[in-house]
């Protein structure tokens, strides 16, 4: 099944989510997790979608319009994580809003993996035998 890229299911309800919390559950609840962590989970599944399209729009995903492979995850993961927890807090324009906590990096992999088993399972793979994709039964 082709990839949805801003109208996949997952990366609408990351929209739906943020939109929620910010105007919704943060001003009226003093829960933590939302005011810190609940971001950094749908970070990955939110981004990877818009990367990806502005990838295939200038030429560069050249894998067609299958769902993100795992490099697709992992690279925005780890660049994510370095930028917003290792380089930014200590530079003078980022420290003013940017601090390092290990537990982003924890919610950015979780939502990460998350999104990635959701991806796998949504759009579904075409059944492998050792590399060899099986496209049908041969009959008798």
């Amino acid at each position: 099944m082709r990839f949805g890229y801003v109208r996949d299911p997952l990366f609408l309800a990351c929209v739906a989510t943020y939109a929620l919390n910010r105007f919704i559950l943060k001003p009226h609840l003093a829960t933590p997790f939302l005011h810190e962590h609940l971001n950094d989970l749908i970070c990955i599944p939110f981004w990877v979608p818009i990367m990806l399209l502005l990838q295939r729009a200038i030429g560069l995903r050249a894998a067609g319009d299958g769902p993100p492979r795992a490099g697709e995850i992992l690279i925005p993961l780890i660049v994510w994580s370095w930028a917003f927890e290792l380089w930014l807090p200590y530079t003078a324009w980022g420290r003013t809003w940017c601090t390092t906590d290990p537990w982003d990096v924890f919610y950015y992999s979780l939502g990460a993996l998350g999104a990635a088993v959701f991806w796998r399972g949504w759009y579904g793979r075409a059944p492998t035998l050792r590399g060899v994709m099986l496209l049908h039964s041969p009959s008798s």
